[in-house]
């Protein structure tokens, strides 16, 4: 069986590019698509700090990002039927979180906003386990 094909996806504004790069190669390779989307707690948690904030609100924080993400990959979904699409929301880094999701990978893909490398992404391409391809906004 083919590795899955790791996407980073920013679901409050996916980039076109990155996704259509993505599908299309698991369309192509007959891979699952595992979609990965990081999130950090919202700054009305600092209320709690330091102490740990309530499970029914971080269950409706992260409830709210799954639908995101939901919706993000509607598109997608809609164009590419025959991609199995594993959806992965995850309360870390987004470096951090792609990295730990291309442990199991056969490729991860990632985009660039600007000329330059950001800090996550120069993250993702020291520490991932599998191939990265980069792809431009």
């Amino acid at each position: 069986m083919t590795e899955p094909i790791v996407v980073g996806v920013d679901a409050r504004d996916p980039v076109s590019a990155v996704m259509d790069f993505a599908f299309d190669l698991a369309r192509h390779r007959g891979a699952r698509l595992h979609a990965v989307h990081a999130w950090r707690l919202p700054s009305a948690a600092e209320q709690w700090m330091p102490y740990a904030v309530p499970e029914e609100d971080r269950g409706a924080w992260e409830d709210q990002e799954v639908q995101l993400l939901s919706d993000a990959l509607r598109p997608w979904r809609e164009k590419y039927p025959q991609v199995d699409v594993y959806e992965d929301v995850r309360l870390q880094s987004p470096s951090a979180a792609l990295v730990h999701a291309s442990a199991s990978a056969g490729l991860l893909v990632v985009g660039r906003a600007g000329r330059s490398l950001g800090s996550t992404l120069r993250a993702v391409l020291e520490h991932a386990e599998c191939p990265v391809t980069v792809v431009p906004r």
